[in-house]
């Protein structure tokens, strides 16, 4: 009988050490580096946010909701229309992340599942406001102008809600094969007419080559019937000089040279 006794004591203090270590593991969370808890008290968010450590919370009363504060990346796959109503598929990459200062707002009105619910329905709302202001063309030559538009636009749609866009990506796009057709003819055309260019421009440049080339050539034959002709000039002038030099006998009287030529 006394053993009975000592058993169920020895069960009574196990059990309540038992209980004890329960209520001592529920008492307490830990918040990891890159999250922030949302504290929820009897199904109610309590409107203050728990910060990285250990935090204590009251046993079955109370849990809290570990929200990601690190920069997360979501990948849609959607489709729009250009302004030229080309239909086009792209791939889209976002970077973001929750604000700590946000995240039990976030919570109390979204919710755990805020990419599905609010941020990737925004991406395609913004893709579409945005791809409808561009031509086919324009999507391919301006993409990054058009990733910096769309970036604005869905900022603007999920910022209220706590969610900051660091980056808005399109790896991809995807036009129909009529237009990937016109696309290569259009190419093909307009590198035909910078061929023709090319050929043109190398062309004017040999004549001008070869006019510089002309007028060199007569400006040296020029120099050489100058220099031909004062020569024979020279040698007539030699050939009739009898060796005297000129005299002049008045101020009117003027030796003419060429005499002695003639």
């Amino acid at each position: 009988m006394k053993e009975l006794f000592k058993n169920k004591k020895m069960i009574k203090i196990g059990a309540i050490a038992i209980i004890v270590l329960v209520l001592f593991t529920s008492s307490f969370t830990t918040i990891k580096s890159g999250e922030v808890g949302v504290r929820v008290r009897f199904g109610k968010v309590v409107d203050k946010s728990t910060n990285e450590g250990v935090n204590f919370k009251i046993p079955f009363i109370e849990r809290i909701e570990k929200m990601n504060v690190k920069v997360q990346k979501t990948e849609v796959q959607t489709s729009s229309s250009s302004k030229d109503l080309q239909e086009v598929e792209m791939n889209l990459a976002v970077n973001y992340r929750i604000d700590k200062k946000q995240a039990t707002y976030l919570y109390k009105n979204v919710g755990v599942n805020y990419q599905s619910v609010v941020l990737e329905p925004a991406i395609e709302e913004s893709i579409k406001a945005v791809t409808s202001k561009y031509t086919a063309e324009e999507l391919i030559t301006n993409r990054s102008e058009v990733s910096t538009k769309c970036m604005e636009e869905l900022s603007k749609k999920v910022n209220k809600y706590g969610i900051d866009v660091s980056d808005f990506n399109i790896t991809n796009f995807n036009f129909s094969e009529e237009f990937n057709k016109a696309i290569e003819e259009k190419q093909v055309a307009e590198q035909k007419v910078l061929t023709a260019k090319q050929e043109l421009e190398k062309e004017r440049i040999e004549a001008e080559k070869k006019i510089v080339k002309a007028e060199a050539e007569k400006q040296a034959n020029e120099l050489k019937q100058q220099s031909l002709t004062d020569n024979i000039i020279r040698e007539k002038f030699i050939e009739k000089w009898n060796g005297e030099l000129p005299k002049v006998t008045s101020d009117s009287s003027i030796l003419d040279i060429t005499s002695l030529l003639n």
